[in-house]
C-alpha cells in the first residue's frame, strides 16, 4: 500500500469539466488580448494576465486528475486560480477612473480621481503579495500547524481584498448617484456610454466578490 500523499485526497478533479473551462478561458483570452491590441487600451492587460492565469490554473488540474502524488500541479493549479481574479480586480479599479476623467466629473469622487487607481490597485498588490505569502507557506508545509498558518494568510489576504472591494464599489455608487442627479456638459455629450460602463463595471465586481466569499468560506472550513 502506497504511503506517499495524495494531494487531491477532498476531491479528484474532473477532466472534462477541466478541459472544458480551460478551452473557455483560452478562447475568451485570446479575445481579449486581440481587443487590447486592437484598440490599444493596455491597462485591461491585467485582464489578459489573469486570463491566463485561469488557463494555466485549469489545465493544471486536468494534469493533477492523473498525477494525484505529485505536488507540482497541485501548486500551480492552486495559485493560478487564487490568484487570477486580483488580475481581474486590477483592470476593473482603473476602468473607473478612466470613466471619472472622461465624463468630466473629478469632483463627484469621494477620492482624489488621480489617487483612485493609486489607492485601490495598490491594496490589490497587497492582497497579492499576502496570498503569495499563503500560499508558500502552504506549499512547503510539513506539518499541520505550517498548514494551517498558510491557509489563515490566505484567508486575511481575501478578507482583506473583499473590504478594498467593498470600499471600491461605494466609491463607484457614490459617483454614479451624484453623476445621475446632476450630469455634465461631457457625460451629456459624449459618445461614451458611461452607464453601460458602469452597469458592467458593477456585474464584473459582484461576480468577483461572489468568487472571494466562495474562498473565504472555503479556506475557513480548512
Amino acid at each position: 500500500m502506497s504511503t506517499r500523499r495524495n494531494y487531491w485526497d477532498v476531491y479528484m478533479p474532473s477532466v472534462p469539466l477541466a478541459i472544458v473551462t480551460t478551452s473557455v478561458f483560452a478562447l475568451l483570452t485570446l479575445w481579449h488580448g486581440w481587443r487590447l491590441i486592437k484598440a490599444r487600451t493596455w491597462f485591461c492587460l491585467p485582464v489578459f494576465i489573469g486570463g491566463l492565469f485561469e488557463v494555466v490554473g485549469f489545465a493544471f488540474r486536468a494534469v493533477g486528475h492523473y498525477n494525484p502524488y505529485t505536488l507540482v500541479p497541485y501548486i500551480i493549479q492552486a495559485l493560478t486560480i487564487l490568484l487570477a481574479p486580483i488580475f481581474f480586480a486590477a483592470s476593473v479599479y482603473m476602468i473607473l477612473g478612466r470613466l471619472i476623467r472622461a465624463t468630466g466629473s473629478e469632483e463627484y469622487s469621494i477620492i482624489r480621481v488621480t489617487r483612485v487607481t493609486k489607492i485601490f490597485v495598490g491594496g490589490d498588490v497587497f492582497c497579492f503579495l499576502l496570498q503569495m505569502v499563503g500560499a508558500a507557506f502552504l506549499a512547503s508545509a510539513k506539518s499541520k500547524k505550517s498548514n494551517d498558518v498558510g491557509k489563515m494568510i490566505i484567508l486575511i489576504g481575501l478578507i482583506v481584498q473583499i473590504v478594498i472591494f467593498s470600499f471600491f464599489l461605494v466609491v463607484s455608487m457614490i459617483f454614479h448617484r451624484r453623476l445621475l442627479h446632476k450630469p455634465t456638459d461631457l457625460s451629456r455629450s459624449t459618445k461614451l456610454n458611461w452607464k453601460r460602463f458602469l452597469f458592467e463595471l458593477y456585474t464584473v465586481s459582484g461576480l468577483i466578490t461572489l468568487r472571494n466569499l466562495f474562498r473565504v468560506i472555503e479556506y475557513a472550513q480548512g
